[in-house]
């Protein structure tokens, strides 16, 4: 009767030592891998070395420029050996990781029958509309016509003309004896500086790529100018604000509305590439300056000092409502009509003297005017007066300041050039392309720094969700940078602009992803400290079954190695 009962306890064991094995053989080869699978952070693929190719930047800007020869400045013989295209090229390094090259496609040709006629005006303006009517030509190109020193266009002391527009008219001695190449370099010279004047600058690229360099790498007027001006933004909102703190003394009268449509909305519209425009207005009753203007016995009359501005703002912003909710940077400008008891007020600057428009703006906020009343024998039972503000006035100084503020700096020539005012548009076609290079640049630059960093970050901490939106945005965005830098290299502004704006707005989009920080603060040993308690009473009992089946093993082993 023993036999059979060892028999069935010895199957029993056999039994129970398969069962140990499977279950432990399908936990480690089913169970623990299909728990990792399920419980990892999805991480979907991006483009990597893509990314860390950007980081290093290498711009090729390059400008289509139409050299065009009037009749009178090349002899025959000279015309015939002017070649139809020669290139320039200048090459700057910033650091290991940034430099730019600044290609000039120049083109020679001589001019028609048509542009001949259009130079016979009376006037440069009215040859350089005729010219425009001729030919528009495309954002970023340039067009110079030479024209010989008998052109009677010219007033006394002026040599070169630069218009409204993507040209400029130079004038040229005309010498029979000197070679071609001789002229052209000669030539090259003397357009230099009109090229930098109608194109961008070495300086203002430099400025436009300030978060890649060190800030001793540029001037400190283009540093001043790039940290006065907002910075790339799809859209901005304009709010005119007038400010009147004594409304007992003064009933104000502002035509916004028409004095916006007149000299404002011509120049957004100018700017339409660049971003959207919204503007609105308010006026805000008993809104007074965060500071005492200081009475001055000489001139009967109040002073704000340079070194009080700075306080000025923040007691007037917060009147002005919150920027928060707004999707886009606000714009504020502020006309302020100061109390009657502290009128007139004047600005005065570091040096002492007055500012002649009595304004001054904030970087990247906006600007303030101050607007005096003139009472004259005004007598005080006639209070309020009414003022009706002089909108032509305002208008100017605001546009001069929201110039300033969307980074279209004023540019200083020699005194033998003559500008052509932009007249109504409050901007010429060559100061937009002008901000088109530079918001190219800085945009290109950004994201390639904002792609660096966010490749970075995923890399280091391995928990970070990466769903399939913020990849696409991230090779979109990619594709974008690429393409506007081959854009760039072609010449062609318009669509390297754009690009730019679209590789800039993808890479926001990802870098500011909601999801990027989901699992930020549940790393790895947390997953397994919620796990061990579910596991840990099943893989006890498993664990101890192997172990015991292990020291059976070895203990036959060894009495087996014995009885031989």
């Amino acid at each position: 009767m023993a036999a059979p009962v060892t028999a069935a306890v010895a199957a029993e064991v056999s039994r129970g030592k398969r069962a140990a094995l499977s279950i432990a053989f399908i936990t480690a080869v089913l169970g623990l891998p299909l728990w990792w699978k399920t419980t990892e952070t999805y991480r979907a693929s991006l483009p990597y070395n893509e990314i860390s190719q950007l980081d290093i930047l290498q711009l090729q800007l390059t400008v289509p420029i139409e050299v065009i020869f009037a009749k009178g400045t090349l002899t025959a013989e000279q015309q015939r050996r002017v070649p139809p295209s020669e290139p320039k090229e200048k090459q700057i390094v910033l650091n290991s990781h940034t430099s730019f090259n600044c290609r000039y496609e120049i083109k020679y040709r001589r001019t028609s029958s048509e542009e001949e006629e259009a130079l016979g005006l009376y006037t440069l303006q009215d040859a350089d509309e005729t010219l425009q009517q001729l030919s528009k030509g495309t954002l970023g190109s340039i067009a110079i016509f030479i024209v010989p020193e008998t052109s009677e266009l010219y007033s006394k002391g002026v040599s070169v003309y630069i218009g409204k527009h993507r040209r400029a008219l130079v004038k040229y001695s005309p010498n029979p004896s000197l070679h071609t190449e001789e002229i052209l370099q000669t030539l090259y010279k003397k357009l230099q500086p009109v090229i930098q004047t109608l194109s961008f600058t070495e300086e203002a690229v430099t400025a436009a790529l300030s978060n890649r360099i060190p800030i001793g790498r540029f001037s400190k007027d283009d540093f001043e100018n790039s940290r006065r001006a907002f910075k790339t933004s799809p859209g901005y909102e304009i709010t005119f604000s007038l400010l009147n703190p004594d409304p007992k003394s003064h009933d104000l009268n502002w035509n916004i509305s028409s004095a916006s449509d007149q000299y404002i909305q011509p120049f957004l519209d100018k700017l339409n590439p660049v971003a959207n425009f919204s503007v609105d207005s308010q006026i805000l009753y008993y809104a007074v300056l965060g500071v005492t203007p200081r009475f001055e016995k000489s001139t009967s009359s109040y002073i704000l000092n340079a070194h009080n501005l700075p306080h000025v703002i923040n007691p007037v912003e917060a009147r002005l409502g919150s920027s928060a909710a707004s999707l886009y940077p606000v714009l504020n400008f502020l006309l302020y009509v100061p109390e009657y008891f502290h009128s007139p007020l004047h600005i005065q600057d570091k040096d002492g003297s007055r500012v002649p428009s009595n304004a001054f703006h904030s970087p990247r906020w906006g600007g303030i005017m101050v607007y005096n009343v003139d009472y004259g024998s005004q007598e005080e039972e006639e209070f309020p007066i009414r003022v009706d503000i002089d909108m032509m006035r305002v208008m100017e100084v605001f546009l001069t300041q929201l110039r300033l503020l969307l980074g279209i700096s004023k540019v200083y020539v020699p005194e033998n050039y003559l500008l052509e005012s932009p007249g109504n548009e409050g901007l010429t076609d060559w100061e937009l392309d002008k901000l088109l290079w530079s918001r190219a640049v800085e945009n290109i630059a950004t994201v390639t720094t904002t792609l660096t960093s966010l490749a970075q970050l995923l890399d280091q901490i391995g928990n970070i969700v990466i769903n399939d939106n913020v990849a696409s945005e991230v090779y979109r965005a990619v594709s974008s940078v690429e393409i506007a830098l081959s854009e760039l290299e072609a010449g062609r502004l318009e669509f390297a602009f754009q690009a730019s704006k679209d590789a800039i707005a993808s890479s926001e989009k990802a870098f500011f992803d909601p999801s990027l920080i989901h699992l930020l603060y549940f790393p790895d040993d947390q997953k397994f400290a919620i796990y061990i308690p579910l596991f840990l009473p099943m893989a006890v009992p498993i664990l101890l079954s192997l172990l015991k089946i292990a020291k059976e093993y070895k203990a036959n082993k060894k009495e087996s190695n014995k009885s031989d």
